[in-house]
């Protein structure tokens, strides 16, 4: 049975990558869409980095907590979703292309950021430094849990940003239909987490972890040297 100080090990280095990757996902959203003029998410006090009003209790404490904490190797969850009015937006097709861009655009942001404080951390932290270790479990956890966030909220299935990404380009009818599919997702989303074919995106959350790395690698080391 493993022990309870590994358990705690675990969540340790797990959580704040997490909270980061989920709240900076939503604020983001709320941020662009305030430059496109939908206060929405101001006014209801979201638009902040405070992880404490984007907590969802089950998808920001409950299923992510059970998973680190029985490291089950798959870390799932999300954060509320922060409220966002297209019809608010100045320009509603760009406003709600750009907006729906940001939450997986701060996630490949965060991604990039993270590998570069891995490699950075190698290379300019004494190992020696008590928290030499932790700090560069989290950095990687960070590239990849990134990666796996951004590249998951692009699947076109509404009402993940994908979906509005696509919606961003249909005429009014044809958005209408596709929104429809939404009353399904759960059960999509489910269908697909269960059969495993959600195993397909750790080929690319793979490629651009490895390749984010190296390139982070590249760059720092020839500075170090």
């Amino acid at each position: 049975m493993e022990q309870v100080g590994q358990i705690i090990q675990r969540l340790s280095i797990q959580i704040i990558p997490f909270l980061m990757a989920v709240v900076f996902h939503e604020f983001a959203h709320g941020f662009i869409a305030h430059r496109w003029g939908d206060s929405t998410a101001k006014d209801q006090g979201r638009l902040t980095l405070n992880p404490i009003p984007h907590m969802d209790p089950l998808g920001t404490v409950f299923f992510p907590l059970i998973m680190m904490a029985t490291g089950t190797g798959l870390l799932f969850g999300w954060a509320k979703p922060v409220p966002i009015n297209p019809s608010r937006f100045k320009k509603f097709r760009p406003g709600l292309f750009w907006v729906s861009l940001a939450g997986p655009g701060m996630n490949f942001l965060l991604a990039t950021l993270s590998a570069f404080g891995f490699v950075g951390l190698q290379i300019w932290m004494s190992p020696e430094f008590y928290l030499f270790e932790p700090l560069v479990a989290m950095a990687y956890v960070s590239v990849s849990l990134n990666f796996a966030l951004g590249i998951f909220n692009l699947i076109p299935l509404p009402p993940l940003d994908g979906s509005k990404i696509v919606e961003s380009f249909l005429p009014y009818t044809a958005m209408q239909k596709y929104e429809a599919v939404a009353r399904y997702s759960f059960f999509i989303l489910m269908g697909l987490m269960l059969t495993g074919a959600f195993s397909i995106l750790s080929v690319p959350i793979a490629f651009f972890t490895k390749l984010t790395l190296g390139i982070a690698a590249q760059i720092l080391g020839s500075m170090a040297h």
